[in-house]
């Protein structure tokens, strides 16, 4: 039985958002909004880190990190993949090689749709 994949499931359910705070905590309210915490917690720190090292560096990997997120979850194939793939590292019954390799791929491939 050939499965098909329906266009909702391989286009973004939203545009990629600008890599601001503000922009990224509204896409990641639209897309999973029980991550929205952990989002601002991650801003809270990031924040506090930047001042407390007088560095912009806090703040440019809490945007790389929430830009990916986000570029991910906005196509559900993609998140649920990922998400299939972690499970199988984590579970540890099989050789991980080849999940790492393409949990590698997604993340390279949110980046460059990101921009980052």
């Amino acid at each position: 039985m050939t499965t098909h994949h329906p266009e909702s499931l391989t286009e973004p359910l939203a545009p990629m958002p600008a890599l601001t705070p503000g922009a990224l905590r509204t896409a990641v309210a639209s897309l999973t909004p029980s991550r929205v915490p952990a989002l601002v917690q991650g801003l809270v720190e990031a924040t506090t880190s930047a001042q407390q090292t007088q560095s912009l560096a806090p703040l440019r990997t809490f945007v790389h990190t929430w830009g990916v997120f986000v570029a991910i979850q906005r196509r559900p194939s993609r998140a649920a993949r990922l998400r299939h793939l972690e499970e199988m590292v984590s579970v540890g019954t099989e050789d991980p090689t080849d999940a790492i390799a393409e949990i590698r791929k997604i993340h390279a491939e949110a980046e460059s749709e990101a921009g980052l």
